[in-house]
C-alpha cells in the first residue's frame, strides 16, 4: 500500500508535507506510512477519504483497479454533474464580481479582475 500511495501523491502533484497538513496529521506518520514502517490507522483514512473523495480506496488497498473513482460519492451531487460551482437559490443585489483568484497546484496564483 504504502507505493501505491506514493503513486497517489505523485499523481497529486504534493509533497509528503503538503499531504500530511491536509490531512491534518504529523508529518512523521505520513513518513513511516510511506516507509512501511506503520499502516495508517481509521483517523488517517477517514480524513483521507474527506479530502479525496475519487481516490479509489480498492486500488490503494488491494491494487485491484484504477487510482481514482470514474465518479464522484453521492455525497457532492454537484460536483458528480460537472459543474465547477454549485447554482445560488437567489441573486444578491447590488454585488459585482470584483476579481477572481485561481490557485495552482504548483503554489502559484492567477488573479482576474473585473473591468470597469
Amino acid at each position: 500500500m504504502n507505493r501505491r500511495l506514493l503513486q497517489f501523491l505523485q499523481a497529486e502533484n504534493i509533497t509528503q508535507a503538503q499531504f500530511a497538513d491536509t490531512l491534518s496529521v504529523a508529518r512523521g506518520s505520513v513518513s513511516h506510512i510511506l516507509a512501511g514502517r506503520n499502516k495508517p490507522g481509521y483517523d488517517f483514512m477517514e480524513s483521507l477519504l474527506l479530502h479525496y473523495p475519487r481516490l479509489n480506496l480498492d486500488w490503494l488497498m488491494t491494487g485491484k483497479g484504477r487510482m481514482y473513482r470514474d465518479e464522484m460519492p453521492s455525497e457532492a451531487p454537484e460536483m458528480a454533474t460537472g459543474e465547477l460551482f454549485p447554482q445560488i437559490q437567489a441573486p444578491l443585489p447590488a454585488r459585482q464580481i470584483d476579481r477572481i483568484t485561481v490557485f495552482y497546484s504548483d503554489n502559484t496564483y492567477q488573479e482576474f479582475f473585473a473591468k470597469e
